[in-house]
C-alpha cells in the first residue's frame, strides 16, 4: 500500500538534503518530484495542482526552525498538507439517538459491498453494538447466500426474503423487526450493477426514501485511483451518500482514491477495507494515512490492533518470563499465531517506524523464517518445548525433530542457538543492558537484513561500544 508513492517522494526529500534553507530556488525540483509522485499514484490533476500550490506557499512562508534541517521542515509541511487533503479527522459512523441506527450500503458491482457489509457489521461488534443485516441484492447470483453466510461466520443475523421479493419492501420489512428486536444497527446490502445506470440510481433512492437512513455509505475500490473520486461524486450527487468506504486498499493500490476521494466528492472516507479477512476493516484516520505514505508508519493502529488480540493479565505473565529468561518454546508459537491473527507480516512491519523500506524479498524471508520455526516447535514434544536446554544437549532430539518437521538437522540446531541468545539478550535486558540483536535469524524475522533506521546503531567494533544506559520504550502490550 502506497509502496511507490513513498519511494517517488523520498526523492523529493533528497533534493532538499544539504541545503541550509527553504527558498523558492531550491524547492523547485522538490515539488517536481512531488508532482511527479502523486500523478504517478493517480491522484486527480486538479487535487494535484491545488497541493502543489499549498505546499509551495506554505514552504516559502514557513519560518526556519533551529536545529530542524529543511528537508525535514518540508516533509512536515507535505505530512500536513496530505492529512488535509485527505479530511484531517476521522469521521465516525452514525449513532442514532433512538435505536435502531440505519446504514444503506451502496456501489458498483465486485467493489467489496457485501463482504464489507458484514466487515462493518463485525466492527460494531467489538464496539459492542448488536447489528442485523438485511439482503436486498436480489440480482446478482448467491449474493443473499454469500451474505447469509458471513452473517453466520461472524455470529450477526441476517434478514433475507428470497429473490422474488422486492428489494424496497426487504429493506422496510427488514428494519421492522430490527425495531421489534431491539436491534441496535441495521446495514442494508444493495445491488450493484457493472456501472452506473438509471435503475440501479432509481432502485436505491426508492430503499433510502422507505427506511430514511443515518448513514449511505458508497463502498469504492481503491485500485481504481482517482476514479474512485470521481464515482463517489457522481453518488452523492445523485443519492447523496455521506461517506466513502474504501476497499482493496492493501492491494497494488496506487493511492490516488484516498488522496482525492475527500476533495472532488466532499465525503468524508469513513474506513478502509485492508484485506481479505472479515475482520480487516479500519476506520479511517487522515493523520494516521499520511504518516503511512510518508513512511513514518503507524504506531497508534499497531498498537490498536494489539489491544484486539492480547490479553493484558497475559502479556505482564510473559513478559516476566521474557525477562526472568523463562520464556520457552510454546510461548514462541503462541506469540506467532498471535502475530498472525494481527496481519500480515509485511503489513505490521510497514507500521512500525523506519521499517517500511523492508524489500518483499526481505519480508518473504521473514514469513518463511517463521513457517520453518513453527514446523519445527509443533514437531518437539511438550517436554522439549517446556525445556529448550534439553534439545541444546541432545543431538539424537534435534535429529528426530528435523525429520518429524522436514527441515534439516543444521535448521534445527540453528532455532535452538538462536532461541537459547535470544532469552539470554531477554534477560540482559531486563537488567538494564541494550545488548545486540544482530544475527537474531527467526526470532528476529528479518535476519539481521534491517534497513537503515535513524538512531539505529549496530554492534560495532568493541573500540566504538558505548556502555548502554537504561531506556523506556513505547510500554508494554
Amino acid at each position: 500500500m502506497f509502496d511507490a508513492l513513498a519511494e517517488r517522494l523520498e526523492d523529493a526529500w533528497k533534493k532538499l538534503r544539504g541545503k541550509d534553507k527553504i527558498s523558492h530556488a531550491n524547492i523547485q525540483e522538490a515539488l517536481k518530484e512531488v508532482r511527479r509522485a502523486l500523478l504517478s499514484a493517480d491522484v486527480n490533476l486538479q487535487v494535484v495542482k491545488n497541493f502543489i500550490a499549498e505546499i509551495e506557499a506554505k514552504a516559502q512562508g514557513a519560518e526556519v526552525i533551529s536545529g530542524v534541517r529543511p528537508d525535514q521542515q518540508f516533509i512536515k509541511i507535505v505530512y500536513d498538507e496530505l492529512v488535509k487533503v485527505m479530511g484531517e479527522t476521522n469521521v465516525p459512523l452514525a449513532q442514532a439517538e433512538t435505536a435502531p441506527t440505519i446504514v444503506l450500503m451502496a456501489g458498483l458491482q465486485g467493489t467489496g459491498k457485501t463482504t464489507a457489509t458484514a466487515k462493518l457489521a463485525l466492527h460494531l461488534r467489538k464496539q459492542e453494538r448488536n447489528c442485523l443485516l438485511i439482503a436486498t441484492d436480489v440480482y446478482r447470483p448467491a449474493a443473499i447466500d454469500q451474505l447469509v453466510t458471513l452473517g453466520q461466520q461472524i455470529d450477526v443475523p441476517v434478514f433475507e426474503m428470497g429473490t422474488d421479493a422486492d428489494p424496497v419492501e426487504i429493506a422496510r420489512q427488514g428494519v421492522e423487526r430490527a425495531k421489534e428486536t431491539g436491534i441496535d444497527t441495521v446495514i442494508i446490502d444493495t445491488a450493484g450493477r457493472l456501472q452506473i445506470d438509471k435503475e440501479m440510481m432509481g432502485e436505491l433512492a426508492l430503499i433510502k426514501q422507505s427506511v430514511n437512513p443515518h448513514d449511505t455509505l458508497l463502498v469504492v475500490d481503491a485500485m481504481t485511483g482517482q476514479e474512485a473520486a470521481t464515482l463517489t461524486h457522481t453518488f452523492h450527487e445523485q443519492i447523496g451518500i455521506t461517506g466513502a468506504i474504501l476497499t482493496k486498499l492493501d492491494g497494488d493500490s496506487r493511492g490516488g482514491a484516498a488522496l482525492s476521494v475527500r476533495r472532488i466528492s466532499g465525503q468524508p472516507i469513513k474506513f478502509v477495507g485492508v484485506g481479505e479477512k472479515v475482520e480487516a476493516l479500519q476506520p479511517f484516520y487522515p493523520e494516521r494515512m499520511a504518516s503511512r505514505i510518508l513512511g513514518m508508519g503507524d504506531v497508534l493502529t499497531l498498537v490498536e490492533k494489539a489491544q484486539e488480540e492480547i490479553d493484558l493479565a497475559d502479556a505482564e505473565k510473559m513478559q516476566e518470563k521474557m525477562l526472568n529468561a523463562k520464556f520457552d518454546f510454546s510461548d514462541f508459537l503462541k506469540q506467532m499465531r498471535l502475530l498472525k491473527n494481527m496481519g500480515s507480516l509485511g503489513g505490521l512491519m510497514k507500521m512500525i517506524p523506519g521499517m517500511g523500506k523492508l524489500s518483499s524479498d526481505q519480508l518473504e524471508k521473514g514469513e518463511h523464517k517463521l513457517k520453518q520455526s513453527e514446523a519445527m516447535i509443533n514437531s518437539m514434544t511438550a517436554e522439549e518445548r517446556r525445556n529448550p536446554d534439553l534439545l541444546a544437549s541432545s543431538p539424537s532430539r534435534r535429529r528426530r525433530i528435523a525429520r518429524g518437521s522436514g527441515h534439516s538437522d543444521r535448521e534445527v540446531s540453528n532455532l535452538v542457538s538462536e532461541f537459547t541468545k535470544m532469552r539470554s539478550l531477554m534477560q540482559q535486558m531486563g537488567q538494564g543492558q541494550m545488548p545486540s540483536m544482530a544475527g537474531m535469524g527467526p526470532m528476529g524475522a528479518m535476519g539481521g537484513n534491517r534497513p537503515s533506521m535513524p538512531g539505529w546503531r549496530g554492534s560495532g567494533s568493541q573500540k566504538k561500544k558505548k556502555k548502554a544506559k537504561k531506556k523506556k520504550g513505547f510500554g508494554q502490550l
